[in-house]
């Protein structure tokens, strides 16, 4: 077998096989001989059919076979010689298509091959870690927002007006153009002035409003409404409110633990204190990664797989699309053409992809079967009533699986890092590191590509 190169340019890669004829013949034979010591034929004893009368039965799909086996060894030999990786499947052809049996069989072999990666002194890196102490004042603010989550609505003395905030019990009838429209009606609603549960403008229109009183509400439904057939258009509501009702917030005591399961108020703020220094980790944990993502992605330079940075940035760009069309859930748009800017976060998620995946390959990190089993249980609680059908999926779609199982390689990597890493703890208020949190999604920004381990 004959392999030649044809291309190298940057990181293409491209290749002229050649299968002599003769090691393509000794394939078919031995395949045949192989298959004849269990094959039985009238006339002869199991293993003794002639081997002639093998090849004109079965020399065709046999010879098939041993094309595609022949190649493929032809291609793992290469890639084990070379050292080289392909980032995605190679792309295979026949170049003399007029072949017939007896001849060599001629074979292009082209694909990009993934680069070296230099490697990162990660004890250089250094980073500061935002811790925040779960003082008093935070169980504090927490415990009053629970007791407000957990309000119950007393009426306001007869005549009273409904104050923002104030919840309304409302019979409403709307309508479009003189015509009632489905969904639009409703009996003893509560509706809580200031919730932005209905559509902009409804609740604005109420408030003031006293009980036993008849009110038109006005308003326009957005033009991106969820249901074509109101989006944009003017609606009115014929809204009697039949009782107006003050908030009376919980009061923060062992009756409120109580009703979230505790025994005692002390209990309660100690799950809280929990709760909060778990969310304050995680969140500081966001900005730490970030702020080494930034300093990996200055770290290093080296070419890319034109054709990863492709399919990143199309995703990124259909990603983002959908993300400014929400109300658009199908696929039947058109082409999203990436811009340079999708195209310059592409770049960014393939080399820290590419560079995450080497850290990690290096440092031995590995997903066990028990963190991949427990993601996919997770994702599969988000199909309520189609987890079955979910699971039959990833295991029918390794790349699927592939999929759930890169952002847990991605997140154990980046912990290795951080542990080897220079890292600094910075002690910062609970408003600092919401600042910090904010700053990120202002600055959202797709981190690493997922990355085969």
């Amino acid at each position: 077998m004959q392999v030649t190169e044809t291309l190298n340019e940057g990181l293409k890669r491209g290749y002229a096989i050649t299968v002599p004829a003769g090691e393509l013949e000794a394939k078919v034979t031995e395949k045949l001989e192989e298959a004849r010591k269990d094959f039985q034929m009238k006339g002869f004893r199991k293993g003794k059919a002639p081997a002639a009368l093998m090849k004109k039965m079965f020399g065709k799909s046999v010879l098939g076979e041993a094309m595609q086996e022949t190649i493929d060894q032809a291609m793992r030999d290469h890639f084990e010689a070379s050292g080289d990786r392909p980032a995605l499947q190679p792309e295979v052809k026949m170049t003399n298509e007029d072949w017939q049996e007896g001849q060599d069989v001629q074979v292009s072999m082209t694909y990009e091959a993934l680069p070296k990666v230099p490697e990162v002194a990660l004890g250089n890196i250094a980073l500061e870690r935002l811790v925040v102490e779960v003082d008093d004042a935070a169980v504090d603010d927490a415990l009053q927002n629970l007791a407000k989550s957990a309000q119950s609505f007393d009426d306001r003395d007869a005549g009273a007006a409904a104050e923002d905030g104030d919840q309304v019990v409302i019979d409403f009838k709307g309508s479009v153009d003189g015509e009632l429209f489905e969904g639009g009606t409703a009996e003893d609603f509560p509706l809580v002035l200031g919730s932005g549960s209905f559509i902009p403008g409804f609740e604005d229109q109420l408030v003031g409003v006293t009980a036993g009183e008849e009110r038109e509400v006005k308003v326009n439904f957005p033009a991106d409404y969820g249901a074509p057939n109101l989006a944009g258009k003017d609606a009115s509501f014929a809204v009697t409110a039949k009782a107006v009702k003050a908030p009376k917030p919980a009061e923060v005591d062992d009756a409120l633990a109580t009703r979230f399961g505790l025994e005692s108020l002390d209990d309660l703020k100690a799950q809280i204190r929990t709760r909060l220094s778990d969310e304050f980790a995680d969140a500081a944990r966001q900005v730490t990664k970030r702020r080494l993502m930034d300093a990996l992605d200055g770290l290093v330079s080296f070419d890319l797989p034109p054709s990863l940075v492709n399919i990143e940035a199309s995703q990124i760009a259909h990603q983002l699309w959908h993300e400014e069309h929400h109300d658009h859930h199908g696929h039947d748009h058109g082409n999203i053409e990436p811009t340079d800017e999708h195209r310059k976060l592409a770049e960014r998620r393939v080399r820290l992809g590419l560079l995450l995946a080497e850290i990690g390959n290096a440092a031995e990190v590995e997903v066990s079967e028990q963190e991949l089993q427990r993601a996919v249980f997770e994702q599969a609680r988000q199909y309520r009533g189609q987890e079955r059908q979910f699971f039959e999926f990833v295991q029918k779609n390794p790349q699927a699986l592939q999929q759930i199982r890169a952002p847990l390689f991605e997140e154990k990597v980046v912990d290795h890092i951080i542990g080897l890493a220079n890292v600094t703890d910075k002690p910062v208020t609970k408003d600092e590191l919401q600042k910090e949190i904010e700053a990120l999604d202002d600055a959202a920004t797709p981190e690493a590509a997922p990355a085969d381990a």
